[in-house]
């Protein structure tokens, strides 16, 4: 097809453009004029003898076939496939049209520099996830690569494109081949050895593939940096690539063993599926730890010396990791079961290799038995995050606690694997609401890291923060200030002012910062660490823009409600665009918009807005939602402003009434909006009405804050001017 202004084919898509082009064919953004929507239309030119009738037709017969495949893939992470066809001999396939930057293309952005560590991880994530779809359908991409791994947006979602299109390709005939060799050529730097020697290919083919991608974003480099493809190729099939920390230090040590066992010569030395990949992500993602511990760390007890250094305990006695995410009750049953058969077999005396009567395994240790039980246990622990993704936290927190225990009884209180399980122990305990509990868990796990791996290891420092979090939840914001301040020293210390976790502190600070009353404190630090957010993760990330979020509030503090309200409405605007218009982040920003509009008097643009929020809520969390009925509160609050006394009553009543059903009588948001219906009484001339519901709002107050907190002091000037209200009327 040449390039025209505009084409159209099969009266109904488009072409305006041509926006790529390969040895394959073009890619056309095009318009599909029957439903009114931008696509990309994939045109795919058969060669030489393909032309011929016969020829054609089976290749039209596979091409419809490997069209239908593609288009069955139902994935978020995964080019959509609408349609497929032929038009004056040219076949095509018409796909959602992305608007991004494929990987190869970030990098080239980024002068061949590797990405961002989060967004690595990040990008890591997001792939192996539609890769454990595809592969759970059949279906083998054969070709993945930078170019086919597009980023939608700065920081927002990751698909993968062209799934099927390899093998269109043999089959249309542009797979070239090395001379002489019959050796299918796909692209060098990315193919895997058993492709190389032309052997059987399966998903873990793919995984091969990604684990080359993930080394070029990481290190800026493929596994294989040569100029010669014979060289490429013998790089793949026969040499070890170095590690990625050799490259780039301060990569995460999980991440660097993860890409290495990607990059296994032989299928069977991969992951065995993207699923465990996923897994194993996971799990290193939430241990807090970005790097390695130095190569000279503080001294561990001496017991640790007796464990060696082999790889994470990452493992269950099948030696792969445990796919948590598929049957997690009878995996935890098993693994259960394995354990308690296998301990009672361990002898208690520590001379017959037993464990140690305080709790630290015997150097002289049995390395069979032990091993076994350490797997064991590395296979709960495991299965109790997965419990904590699939949401179900009681049973994490169950599962967790027993592992605590027995890890501590075969490896020692302070051993990182026994510490590694009593932080996930933590997070599963404040994911509950239960934060005393959590915050003793994390000052345990901070007080035995610092023993174990020394106060200023990074692990030592996310427990802290950890519970400088829980302070602040608890309302202990004073203290917790304090935590973060301290966790920020060493971080900017040892990591540096611009790390990632570094910057996850001073973000947490300043969110603290403005409870404690120091607002331009609070200003000036979420400002600084917007900026260091954007320009090292981009404008649009999530982290910035939550960032962003905390300057709108500290603006609102300071009263500068209309830069707030430029600050939100620019948040919002950008999270529609990255994570969706309902997104729970977006709604959150366009609902502090609105309390700055209604600051700002413009209560008819407030109470529009709440509308727009109720119902938007309501669609996607339902009517009682404790966010949607703060959006309900919103809308009633700015009824009032506009003098609507009677729809606001009525709006407070039944908020308050969903409030009393959903979070019960003391809760500060049922209190606020007792207060609400009493000020709504009161502007309606209902003084006796109102009197009683600020009667409760006192009393409750009074008891759950004392009688010298602000808002308890609020609440008996309220009572007062009731009661010189009906003084006045009597």
């Amino acid at each position: 097809m040449a390039d025209t202004d505009t084409r159209l084919i099969q009266g109904r898509y488009r072409l305006h453009e041509v926006i790529g082009r390969g040895g394959m064919g073009e890619v056309w953004r095009a318009t599909d004029e029957s439903l009114g929507r931008r696509v990309a239309v994939k045109c795919l030119r058969p060669l030489g003898q393909q032309r011929s009738p016969d020829n054609l037709a089976v290749l039209r017969e596979r091409f419809r076939r490997e069209a239908r495949v593609a288009a069955a893939l139902q994935h978020r992470g995964i080019t959509v496939v609408h349609d497929f066809g032929e038009s004056d001999g040219v076949l095509f396939l018409v796909m959602e049209l992305l608007e991004g930057r494929n990987l190869s293309q970030l990098l080239g952005d980024n002068r061949k520099q590797p990405l961002p560590v989060d967004q690595v991880v990040d990008i890591a994530e997001q792939v192996a996830d539609a890769l454990a779809y595809t592969h759970r359908q059949g279906v083998v991409h054969r070709d993945l690569k930078p170019a086919n791994i597009v980023r939608l947006g700065e920081g927002g979602s990751v698909k993968i494109c062209d799934f099927g299109i390899a093998r269109l390709g043999a089959d249309i005939g542009f797979t070239s081949r090395l001379t002489g060799t019959g050796i299918a050529m796909g692209t060098p730097h990315y193919m895997s050895p058993e492709q190389i020697g032309g052997g059987e290919v399966d998903h873990r083919s793919d995984l091969y593939s990604l684990g080359c991608v993930l080394y070029e974003i990481a290190t800026g480099v493929p596994p294989f940096d040569l100029d010669d493809t014979w060289a490429i190729l013998i790089g793949h099939r026969d040499t070890v690539p170095a590690p990625l920390r050799s490259h780039r230090p301060e990569l995460p040590g999980y991440l660097d063993l993860l890409v290495l066992d990607l990059l296994a010569k032989t299928p069977d030395g991969r992951p065995d599926d993207a699923a465990e990949l996923c897994d194993r992500l996971a799990a290193g993602r939430t241990s807090g730890a970005w790097t390695l511990p130095p190569p000279a760390p503080p001294a561990l007890p001496g017991w640790a010396a007796a464990l060696g250094r082999g790889r994470p305990a990452a493992t269950t006695l099948a030696g792969r990791a445990a796919p948590v995410h598929e049957a997690t009750a009878a995996l935890t049953e098993a693994l259960t079961v394995t354990w308690t058969s296998a301990v009672t077999s361990v002898p208690a005396d520590p001379a017959a290799g037993g464990p140690h009567p305080n709790g630290h395994p015997s150097a002289a240790a049995g390395a069979g038995p032990r091993a076994e039980l350490v797997a064991v246990l590395a296979g709960r622990h495991r299965a109790g995050l997965g419990l904590g993704r699939l949401g179900r936290w009681h049973e994490a927190v169950d599962l967790l606690d027993t592992v605590v225990r027995d890890r501590a009884h075969v490896l020692g209180a302070d051993h990182p694997d026994t510490l590694a399980s009593g932080y996930e122990l933590g997070f599963a305990l404040a994911r509950l609401g239960r934060p005393a509990e959590a915050l003793h868990r994390f000052g345990a796990v901070a007080d035995g890291r610092a023993r174990a791996l020394g106060p200023d290891h990074p692990d030592t420092l996310a427990a802290r923060q950890e519970t400088a979090y829980v302070l602040g939840g608890l309302g202990r914001h004073a203290e917790a200030c304090r935590v973060y301040e301290t966790v920020l020293a060493a971080r900017e210390r040892t990591m540096g002012a611009e790390h990632p976790d570094t910057l996850r502190c001073r973000h947490n600070l300043a969110h603290t910062l403005g409870r404690v009353g120091r607002v331009p404190e609070a200003y000036a630090t979420a400002r600084e660490v917007a900026d260091a957010r954007a320009r090292l993760l981009g404008a649009h990330h999530p982290d910035t823009l939550a960032t962003r979020h905390e300057v709108g509030h500290a603006l609102g503090g300071l009263g500068r409600w209309a830069d707030a309200l430029t600050e939100y409405r620019q948040v919002a605007e950008a999270r529609a665009g990255v994570l969706g218009a309902d997104h729970p982040d977006t709604l959150a920003a366009r609902h502090e918009a609105g309390i700055c509009l209604g600051r700002l008097g413009r209560a008819e643009e407030a109470a529009a807005l709440y509308r727009e929020l109720v119902a938007a809520r309501t669609r996607t969390a339902g009517p009682e939602d404790p966010e949607t009925l703060r959006a309900r509160h919103g809308l009633g609050v700015n009824l009032g402003r506009l003098g609507r006394w009677d729809e606001a009553l009525t709006e407070a009543r039944a908020v308050c009434a969903a409030r009393l059903r959903v979070l019960g009588p003391d809760h500060p948001d049922t209190l606020a909006s007792r207060r609400e219906t009493a000020i709504a009484l009161g502007w309606l001339g209902r003084w006796a009405e109102s009197l009683a519901e600020h009667r409760v709002v006192t009393e409750a107050r009074t008891r759950l804050l004392g009688p010298d907190h602000p808002d308890t002091r609020a609440a008996r000037t309220d009572e007062t001017h009731c009661r010189d209200r009906l003084r006045g009327t009597s």
